[in-house]
């Protein structure tokens, strides 16, 4: 279907089968999948219809974690109404205004942080039952993740013809990394639990979205997700606090959480860090290929802070020696240029 059709058969849905009358849409977000939202007014209040073609688009996932995170008292979109064969979902409104956006205001970070840091706790601490309903974050999701590193953001964005020699030096530090992200506790996993995905809410702050994809994995990921977000980025000391904070929060909750927490702060940061390394190296590729692929030049903008993690990271490792300096040597000197290039092919 094409997106004017589409927009036909939602206004149909709205007005002939759940006789919400005739509301006008307004574009309310669209992300980096095929899903976009419209805001509508109806019966007194703001409603958020998600279009997600089945073509395209399984929103079962969605229904299925959302229940699973109402469970857990983590605030979610109520659902109002669900078409499954059209895609369509009708949704509480939580509002426009992300963390981010908070954030990019001049908003104190202190107070935000806390409350996206309480939320995740919840989610790891009330959703164990929950995980245990969702596929695991295995070898293969870790590996197939970070393969579209060296074809998308090596291959496709910085023109690079990788050496036989380079690829085995990604190849190791990709076991690597996956061996340490299955040796962490495996808890309920957002996968994308960062300052765009969390809503600043009158009431039960933050609102949490964009959950669909939530995995049973590394006890670490939701928590770097968020504090080495890849839309804000925040001194090393910083971080390191929050961190202390959130294991303050598991450790007040549960005791010694289940082994959540880590055996001291030490350890806890290697997990923290390790995964941060494997989703940002996914990044970079998903980013590029959003670019590439999809027509989304605007995530060209978050390649230089993510590649940064990147960097930053691999340096801290002995067992990362040689990928760090393949980032170092190849991978940082070559983004300017090709995000140059880039934008110049968007622009012609």
């Amino acid at each position: 279907m094409q997106p004017d059709s589409r927009l036909t058969l939602i206004q149909d849905w709205l007005t002939d089968e759940l006789a919400l009358g005739s509301p006008t849409l307004q574009s309310a977000s669209a992300d980096a999948s095929f899903r976009r939202y419209f805001r509508i007014q109806a019966g007194g209040q703001s409603l958020i219809v998600m279009d997600a073609p089945p073509d395209k688009e399984d929103i079962v996932p969605y229904l299925k974690v959302s229940a699973l995170l109402a469970d857990c008292e983590v605030h979610v979109p109520k659902v109002h109404a669900v078409d499954l064969a059209r895609g369509l979902i009708l949704l509480e409104d939580l509002g426009s205004t992300h963390v981010l956006t908070r954030l990019e205001a001049g908003a104190a970070p202190g107070p935000l942080y806390s409350e996206a840091l309480a939320a995740l706790a919840q989610i790891q601490l009330r959703g164990a039952a929950a995980a245990a309903q969702l596929a695991p974050y295995d070898a293969a999701v870790l590996e197939r993740e970070m393969r579209l590193m060296p074809e998308w953001f090596c291959g496709r964005h910085l023109e690079l013809q990788l050496s036989v020699e380079e690829q085995a030096v990604i190849q190791a530090a990709e076991q690597f990394l996956i061996r340490e992200a299955l040796a962490q506790p495996q808890v309920f996993v957002h996968r994308d639990y960062h300052s765009r995905n969390l809503m600043v809410t009158p009431e039960r702050s933050p609102g949490v979205i964009d959950f669909q994809d939530a995995l049973r994995g590394p006890a670490g990921y939701d928590l770097v997700s968020i504090l080495k977000d890849c839309y804000v980025a925040w001194p090393r000391d910083r971080v390191e606090a929050w961190v202390e904070e959130y294991r303050g929060i598991l450790r007040a909750r549960a005791g010694s959480a289940g082994g959540l927490i880590g055996a001291s702060l030490r350890e806890y940061l290697r997990w923290f860090d390790l995964i941060g390394l494997q989703r940002h190296i996914k990044v970079l590729g998903i980013f590029a290929r959003l670019c590439w692929r999809d027509g989304k030049p605007g995530y060209l903008n978050d390649l230089p802070r993510t590649l940064e993690y990147v960097r930053e990271t691999a340096s801290r490792f002995p067992e990362l020696a040689d990928f760090s300096g393949f980032v170092t040597g190849r991978l940082v000197p070559a983004l300017p240029a090709a995000t140059a290039r880039a934008r110049q092919a968007r622009a012609t």
